[in-house]
């Protein structure tokens, strides 16, 4: 378990602790089983539904493996506002985190539950506080993702047909961001300069012609030959 030196009250449970007996794990221990259950049976495996081969998540079998796999509760029945606000801090603890050597920060991942959200309220608040902190998580080279029963209603990038955020808790995840998450962020230009400015030098060569065609539209002009970008006029 890891406590937050910023905040004693926010701490982050390891699967090993799920045996134990902290209050979090004493009372949601069965959502909290339940999401490591999940994470294993469904994202650390490949999906007939994909649209690609490998699994559904390429980086959670090695965070579970190698112990950067964290977990959060929050109880409660936050608004969407009060659950941004709750994961600011998880977000301004995560580059603070222990390092684990020999393990690249990308495959460390936080999973904050919200166990006490019924059905009929997770998705509004999931999604308001997802589309609320995104942007700014983008500019600190940081995801996050909303997961709840129903599942949310988008498509893979491989399946249009397949919804691939159900889980069986009220979640929202938080992890760094890598080359291949483009797609996730072309559609708003603010976070297409912040991909830009961290992988533009080194996009991946299958999206390359996509990167180059979305940065022209947002009027962000390549400095050189790969894609890293300029505002233009700037």
């Amino acid at each position: 378990m890891l406590t937050d030196p910023a905040d004693p009250s926010r701490v982050l449970l390891e699967t090993a602790d799920l045996a134990g007996d902290h209050d979090l794990v004493l009372r949601y221990r069965t959502p909290l089983r339940e999401i490591v259950t999940w994470a294993r049976e469904y994202l650390c495996r490949p999906h007939e539904e994909l649209g690609r081969k490998g699994p559904v998540c390429p980086y959670a079998q090695t965070a579970l493996e190698r112990g950067t796999f964290y977990l959060a509760v929050r109880p409660g029945r936050p608004g969407g506002p009060e659950a941004a606000e709750i994961l600011a801090g998880y977000r301004d603890w995560f580059p603070r985190l222990p390092v684990t050597r020999g393990v690249s920060a990308q495959y460390r991942t936080i999973l904050v539950l919200f166990p006490d959200l019924p059905e009929s309220e997770a998705a509004a608040v999931i999604d308001h506080a997802q589309e609320a902190l995104k942007s700014r998580y983008v500019s600190e080279g940081l995801m996050i993702g909303e997961f709840y029963p129903g599942p949310p209603p988008k498509a893979g990038l491989w399946n249009p047909s397949f919804l691939p955020l159900g889980s069986p808790v009220p979640l929202l995840a938080i992890r760094h961001m890598v080359a291949t998450d483009f797609p996730f962020l072309r559609d708003d230009p603010a976070q297409v300069a912040a991909y830009l400015d961290r992988f533009g030098d080194r996009p991946p060569a299958a999206l390359r012609a996509e990167i180059q065609a979305v940065a022209g539209r947002y009027g962000l002009v390549p400095a050189n030959t790969s894609c890293a970008p300029s505002l233009a006029g700037s």
